[in-house]
């Protein structure tokens, strides 16, 4: 592309990342432990000839030793992190979550949680199957952050001491496990691949340093996987992409998922986050991507503020995980909205068994379950997706809305 195209889309990518709300500024030591991790980020791109991938750029900010958001001892869930997730508002959502499962427990007696936050969803499962008397030989977390799994293990001992010595943790995936895999906003936090269509190419979006601060850099991407997906894109949707068209591929999860199926040799998984289907996120309306950040409870779309005090996500395209799934030998078992999905799975019969109390606790309830189900809350924007293998037992809350025909 000209120097002329190439400058003007760099300096729109720019300004567009620009646009944020007024946040709250860090205190003087989370300031000294983001610069050095921009220095890190510095030296690297130097070393690359003045550019890392965005991909990569988003990974060291999430996940550098130490000094990535997700490996660094900053609180993030909760009212004094940046952002509640579902088991945060409310145990009735694992409970739910529990009890859709127990169909796959009768024959399956392990539970792997990949990425278990602050261990809340844990914690809550294992307390409702011993009320169920359907407890799993052991529960395992897959946490990769040192920080977080000392934040489990805390979680744990305070709630259910007594179940302590059923958690193991893992650094990996074990070379051959069966068992239910279960993932709560998982896939949204791994580095995607940012491209920008134009008239005569497909530009992967790269990162770049420059008047003391990061920018965006646009290449004509050479990545033939990227290329070919784009290609892919445009045909099934039907028409090819606007010139302008900012969007992302998220391949890191297509591949996690492929690493389950190769090592799972019987079992589901059952992976629950923010996105759409193919059509909806590539929508032509959608031309700025999906890209987020949350710090302090604001989200905005600036992902070069504040690095490694910040997290970056992406929604999921829930028919990319479809298609690494069967493409890997697992089944899709079912695909709905969060809402239906908890309904499905007992969650208001469990709401009016736990609010037999005082009026305060159906209040609490009540708000509890609008967050986790409403339209304009969790309730749709959330979706489940399971897969299986070698497994033929079906999950009754997957069939309270089937929407594996929109994949």
């Amino acid at each position: 592309m000209s120097s002329n195209n190439y400058n003007s889309y760099s300096e729109q990518l720019y300004q567009s990342s620009r646009d944020t709300q007024d946040l709250p500024v860090p205190d003087d030591l989370a300031q000294q432990h983001s610069k050095k991790l921009i220095t890190v980020i510095r030296n690297e791109i130097e070393t690359n000839n003045g550019a890392i991938s965005f991909q990569r750029y988003m990974e060291r900010v999430l996940y550098a030793p130490a000094l990535g958001y997700y490996t660094a001892g900053s609180e993030k869930l909760g009212a004094a992190g940046d952002f509640v997730t579902a088991p945060e508002i409310s145990p009735l959502f694992s409970h739910a979550l529990a009890n859709a499962i127990l169909p796959v427990l009768e024959k399956e007696n392990i539970i792997l949680e990949v990425g278990a936050g602050r261990g809340r969803m844990a914690a809550d499962i294992l307390g409702f199957l011993q009320q169920q008397n359907k407890l799993p030989k052991e529960y395992w977390i897959l946490e990769l952050s040192a920080d977080l799994r000392e934040r489990q293990k805390h979680t744990i001992k305070e709630t259910i001491p007594e179940f302590l010595d059923k958690v193991k943790w893992l650094d990996r995936l074990p070379e051959q496990f069966s068992g239910v895999v279960l993932a709560n906003e998982l896939l949204d936090a791994m580095p995607v691949q940012l491209f920008l269509k134009n008239e005569n190419d497909i530009n992967e979006v790269n990162v770049s340093w420059r008047d003391d601060r990061f920018v965006f850099q646009l290449t004509s991407s050479f990545d033939q996987r990227l290329v070919t997906r784009v290609k892919d894109i445009e045909q099934e949707l039907g028409q090819e992409l606007n010139s302008g068209y900012l969007s992302e591929v998220n391949f890191a999860a297509e591949d996690w998922i492929k690493s389950i199926a190769e090592k799972l040799t019987s079992g589901i998984v059952v992976l629950i986050d923010y996105g759409f289907p193919r059509h909806e996120y590539y929508h032509e309306q959608r031309t700025q991507g999906t890209l987020m950040c949350h710090y302090r409870h604001r989200t905005h779309p600036d992902v070069f503020v504040y690095p490694g005090l910040q997290d970056i996500t992406a929604h999921v395209d829930f028919t990319a995980m479809a298609d690494a799934a069967l493409e890997s030998g697992m089944r899709v078992m079912g695909y709905t909205n969060q809402a239906s999905f908890l309904m499905g799975a007992g969650l208001m019969e469990m709401a009016t068994i736990n609010n037999d109390k005082q009026l305060i606790n159906e209040f609490e309830t009540a708000s509890q379950l609008k967050k986790l189900t409403l339209p304009h809350e969790m309730g749709e924007l959330f979706k489940v997706i399971g897969f299986s293998k070698n497994c033929d037992i079906s999950l009754p809350a997957f069939e309270f809305r089937d929407l594996r025909e929109s994949l």
